[in-house]
């Protein structure tokens, strides 16, 4: 690290002034709660903070506290994460805080091995926590952070292999301020947020623009570099929602599965796009009698997630009588309490709009 040390203090002390000036003002940078903080870096992991705001601030009004939130029922927390998405993260804050409550009294561990023990608990999120919450000296590393460090200090390593998160971890840690690393991590980050963004980075009035190795050689949107391309595969959903004497149906998902845990209307997954009149020979149709209901299409919705593309139709069964027989597979429920139960955002939009779309 002998080649950065003349730029250690000029990035660092850099980066405290303009956060001084430009940094947000956020609710969990008011406290050193470590269960808050927690809270708080779980939620925005993958969202973005003007989403994520109104989240942890309704989850920390129902969750105040580990013990509180080992207590609750899962599908309370999965309710009121509903719409955040990447649900793995609330079952994850769910898991640790038993942790807490058993392994560790119900007081969040203070210690970075601890910390980085609890589930869902990675490197980034147990330094955050530790240098926020107890002033201990671990350097974040997050999508910013190596931003930031690829195009200040020109690094062509990619940065989705294991050689770029051994050789930004040593860089990361080499410039951390030991005496104030819970300022230096806020700086870089909120840095990265709001000056050095991915798209269109703010060159023209950045402090650091004169040492930026990217910018010298025009290519702040070159850096980070990545080896990989995404690949996402396409699935076709097919889900309808049951209108049957003031009842309806839904289903809970399990398994290794996005939206493990919440609930959805009856589903016929097809490998491709499939036509009303070939699904009603599919899947639990068989049970129903068919010509004692009307079918209508209401609405197509492209769902983009990280790995896959849902192509989702909704459609709406009517029954003429009231349809007795049980439908394998499926809970029955009155229609009036389908916001008790945690859906996937792409089911709430059909809600917000099953009534104004006709299609």
């Amino acid at each position: 690290m002998s080649g950065i040390t003349t730029e250690n203090n000029f990035f660092s002390q850099t980066l405290h002034s303009w956060y001084r000036a430009n940094g947000r003002d956020l609710p969990w940078r008011s406290t050193n709660d470590p269960y808050a903080i927690w809270i708080s870096e779980i939620i925005l992991q993958q969202t973005r903070v003007e989403q994520g705001l109104d989240y942890y601030l309704r989850f920390m009004q129902r969750f105040p506290d580990a013990n509180t939130l080992a207590d609750a029922d899962e599908i309370d927390i999965l309710k009121l994460w509903q719409g955040l998405g990447y649900y793995s993260r609330a079952r994850n804050l769910h898991f640790a805080a038993k942790q807490i409550k058993n392994d560790f009294g119900g007081t969040f561990p203070s210690t970075y091995q601890e910390v980085r023990s609890l589930k869902g608990i990675g490197d980034y999120t147990a330094a955050a926590v530790c240098s926020f919450a107890y002033g201990q000296p671990y350097a974040v590393l997050d999508g910013n952070v190596y931003r930031v460090l690829a195009r200040f200090f020109g690094i062509h390593t990619p940065i989705d292999t294991a050689k770029a998160k051994k050789e930004f971890s040593e860089l990361a840690q080499h410039l951390l301020d030991k005496k104030n690393p819970s300022l230096y991590n806020q700086s870089i980050m909120d840095f990265g947020a709001l000056q050095c963004t991915p798209a269109s980075p703010r060159c023209d009035s950045c402090p650091l623009a004169e040492k930026c190795a990217a910018l010298s050689q025009n290519e702040q949107s070159v850096l980070p570099l990545k080896s990989k391309k995404t690949i996402s595969r396409k699935r076709f959903f097919n889900y309808f929602y049951i209108l049957n004497g003031g009842k309806t149906y839904l289903h809970k998902r399990t398994g290794n599965d996005i939206w493990k845990n919440l609930y959805e209307f009856p589903l016929i997954e097809t490998a491709e796009e499939t036509p009303l009149q070939d699904l009603v020979h599919m899947g639990f149709l068989h049970e129903i009698d068919i010509n004692a209901c009307r079918i209508t299409k209401k609405m197509s919705l492209k769902h983009i997630l990280t790995h896959q593309t849902i192509f989702a139709k909704f459609y709406i069964i009517d029954f003429c009588e009231q349809h007795t027989k049980n439908i394998s597979n499926f809970i029955e429920i009155k229609e009036s309490d389908i916001d008790s139960y945690p859906i996937a955002r792409l089911s709430e939009i059909f809600l917000e709009q099953k009534d104004t779309n006709r299609k």
